[in-house]
């Protein structure tokens, strides 16, 4: 049989032709018989679904991937998935390079790529730490999420709070909600 499996890290990943859909669309075109979706940081070897899918591929078995980071984030991971796919007598194909052979240029061009994998992986990291870093050097800086409501309008909203309103009547009137009501308010 001929199983697909496809990843996204998160469910909104949606670039470079990475999206689940582009995914599902290239293994089904392949051919695929049955596909596991899943999204699914691929920092961890521990993904549910793969692990299962993993366990169900018998002899004579293919395993269809449309890329090497789907499969495994690092060079050993990957390796050792593989080698023990290929004692079981399971296929691995690699939709952007093609089927793996179980032969030792086979083995060692899985390695290498592998290695690029995770070496693209690891500037990814690097690349976003330095951006963060040269950000952290604003003068106006702040970390995390860019708030939502202003302070005037945190104000105001805590103002008609004391004047008697409901929090139902200022979500309604303002935008803001109930709880970051009573956060800002334990902080005023």
């Amino acid at each position: 049989m001929i199983y697909g499996y496809a990843r996204v890290s998160t469910a909104a990943q949606c670039r470079d032709g990475n999206s689940l859909e582009d995914q599902v669309a290239a293994l089904e075109k392949y051919g695929c018989q049955k596909i596991v979706k899943e999204a699914f940081t691929g920092k961890t070897m521990d993904r549910p679904k793969f692990l299962s899918l993993l366990e169900v591929l018998q002899e004579g078995d293919t395993l269809v991937v449309c890329k090497l980071d789907r499969f495994a984030r690092t060079a050993i991971e990957g390796v050792q998935v593989v080698r023990e796919l290929f004692e079981r007598g399971v296929r691995v194909h690699i939709l952007n390079m093609g089927l793996v052979e179980n032969t030792l240029t086979g083995n060692l061009i899985l390695t290498v790529m592998l290695a690029f994998a995770e070496y693209e992986r690891g500037m990814i990291v690097e690349r976003t730490q330095t951006g963060k870093a040269v950000a952290r050097q604003a003068p106006n800086f702040k970390d995390g999420r860019p708030k939502k409501f202003t302070t005037e309008q945190i104000a105001l909203a805590l103002s008609l709070l004391e004047q008697g309103k409901t929090y139902r009547q200022i979500t309604t009137m303002t935008g803001i909600s109930k709880s970051t009501l009573i956060r800002a308010k334990k902080h005023a």
